[in-house]
């Protein structure tokens, strides 16, 4: 069995194994593909899920790496997400380091298997960011959650980083926002019960790093995070950007409403 630390550094197919070369090895589908299999009929049973947007991550599909942004506000974000790019694509998350020691490593296996890795929480853990940049260098695509917990849940308060558009600028990739409506609905907050709602999986136009060239180059990464999580919101409350009250999400971060006033930096084409 490969250690599922090992697989941190693989390649998520032989496509993207081949273009990094140096005899990179991938990382073997089985259980990925039977977790997609189980996983995905339950979830459109139990949730009627469907998904919007999606051309926008398949004009990634010829070799070309990505960064999927996306609201969190549930612990199934990623699984919806992941279902929803799939089979065409292996969105792969970025997880709590705490997590892949579960159930003696079983967790591990699994999790890694279907093309996660570890980040630590609350720092700037730079062989994280090394391993994502490497990941978008060859191809692959990364989901991340730019608030670093989930919105509403737990005791943590969310932050906007900047994190997600550096890893973007080192990987050479563009950004594409996401979100998923109603997951928070399916346990709320405080209930014990399971509910069933119907879930939709929204993809949005991708956001390039270059286009932000006109800001000074100390706010660009700040902004570009600023911007793409304004286009996940939108996406999740299904409203224009401009709808979307950062000052009231984000207290604490800088506000770039002024600069981006009457701008559209979403690319209808990639």
């Amino acid at each position: 069995m490969i250690a599922y630390e090992d697989m941190w550094d693989m390649a998520i197919d032989r496509e993207s194994a081949r273009r990094a070369g140096d005899g990179m090895r991938a990382i073997p589908h089985c259980v990925g593909n039977a977790v997609y299999g189980v996983l995905g009929a339950a979830f459109k049973l139990a949730f009627r899920y469907r998904v919007e947007g999606l051309e926008h991550l398949a004009a990634f599909r010829d070799g070309r790496g990505c960064v999927v942004a996306g609201n969190h506000v549930s612990y199934l974000d990623p699984v919806f997400l992941w279902l929803a790019a799939r089979p065409d694509r292996w969105i792969r998350f970025m997880a709590r380091d705490n997590m892949f020691a579960n159930a003696a490593g079983l967790a591990g296996q699994v999790i890694s298997r279907v093309g996660a890795f570890p980040v630590k929480r609350s720092s700037a853990d730079r062989g994280a960011i090394k391993r994502a940049a490497a990941m978008l260098k060859r191809g692959e695509t990364v989901g991340i959650f730019p608030e670093g917990t989930r919105r509403g849940r737990g005791t943590a308060k969310p932050d906007l980083h900047a994190g997600v558009a550096f890893i973007a600028r080192m990987g050479k990739a563009p950004i594409v926002p996401s979100s998923v409506r109603n997951v928070a609905d399916i346990k709320p907050k405080g209930s014990k019960t399971v509910h069933f709602p119907k879930i939709t999986v929204v993809f949005g136009a991708p956001v390039f790093l270059e286009d932000f060239a006109f800001l000074p180059k100390e706010d660009r990464l700040d902004a570009a995070s600023w911007y793409v999580m304004r286009e996940c919101y939108a996406l999740s409350r299904g409203v224009e950007r401009e709808q979307v009250d950062m000052r009231e999400l984000f207290p604490d971060a800088k506000d770039f409403s002024v600069a981006f006033s009457g701008r559209d930096m979403s690319r209808k084409e990639a």
